[in-house]
């Protein structure tokens, strides 16, 4: 079975899309579970919070936000989705994966799907269309990666925009055992060491920390609202596939 792989940009009637037409400097990633939505809200200019986040609440209800001083993260109540109003349900409806976050900007919704069968894509693409939906299509090709590495965490999504000095910061910390309790080393040997100043190095390692937790952040937010119940389950199933898996 050939599988297929596309990346496309919708614009049609959204709440989401109309606020990123609304703010242009502002880019949104959205991930979700059947309950909540996380939106993460990048902007060049942090004025603009306060007045996406009124207009956020006029859609949904806003349960928690976060921010670090760049990024905006919101974790809300689902939208009403329809058939007729979504193109998660559509893709839903055509059997086919997608893969998260959807991204908005300036209107636009980008979408990375993969479909079992090409007719399924087809058949996709005229529904949005009969619909009234503006569809361009980035990219469309055979899907030859493996769909595990798609649908879930990267190393790509969580590491990408660390520098090469906040990764070896990272890395030379860990080994030198500053991350264990309690700590066998401390910043000042660990940079004497590597012969560069403690404040340099020290910087390095704290933007790598702060890149990392704003990475995982919206996968945190996610599993957080997971009843604890549930999440024990969850956990021992985990660990039994583990086990099991060849």
């Amino acid at each position: 079975m050939t599988l297929y792989e596309a990346m496309l940009k919708v614009k049609h009637d959204c709440p989401f899309g109309s606020i990123s037409e609304h703010f242009p400097s502002v880019k949104m990633f959205v991930w979700y579970n059947p309950d909540h939505e996380i939106v993460e809200i990048a902007t060049k200019d942090p004025k603009d919070y306060s007045d996406v986040i009124e207009e956020f609440s006029k859609q949904v209800d806003i349960i928690e936000r976060h921010t670090d001083g760049t990024r905006l993260h919101l974790v809300t109540t689902r939208c009403c989705m329809t058939i007729e109003n979504s193109v998660k349900k559509n893709i839903e409806s055509f059997n086919m994966l997608q893969v998260q976050p959807e991204v908005y900007e300036k209107g636009w919704e980008y979408y990375h799907v993969i479909a079992f069968r090409h007719e399924d894509f087809q058949n996709f693409l005229q529904s949005l269309e009969k619909k009234g939906f503006k569809v361009e299509i980035l990219h469309k090709s055979p899907f030859t990666g493996f769909i595990a590495n798609s649908l879930t965490m990267t190393a790509e999504a969580i590491f990408s925009d660390l520098t090469q000095k906040q990764l070896d910061a990272l890395l030379t910390s860990h080994n030198k055992g500053y991350y264990r309790l309690p700590r066998k080393s401390n910043l000042t040997a660990i940079a004497h060491g590597r012969h560069i100043p403690r404040t340099s190095f020290e910087e390095h390692l704290r933007k790598a920390e702060n890149k990392l937790i704003t990475n995982l952040m919206p996968y945190l937010k996610l599993f957080e609202q997971i009843p604890l119940e549930k999440r024990k389950r969850f956990g021992k199933a985990h660990v039994e596939e583990l086990l099991v898996r060849p």
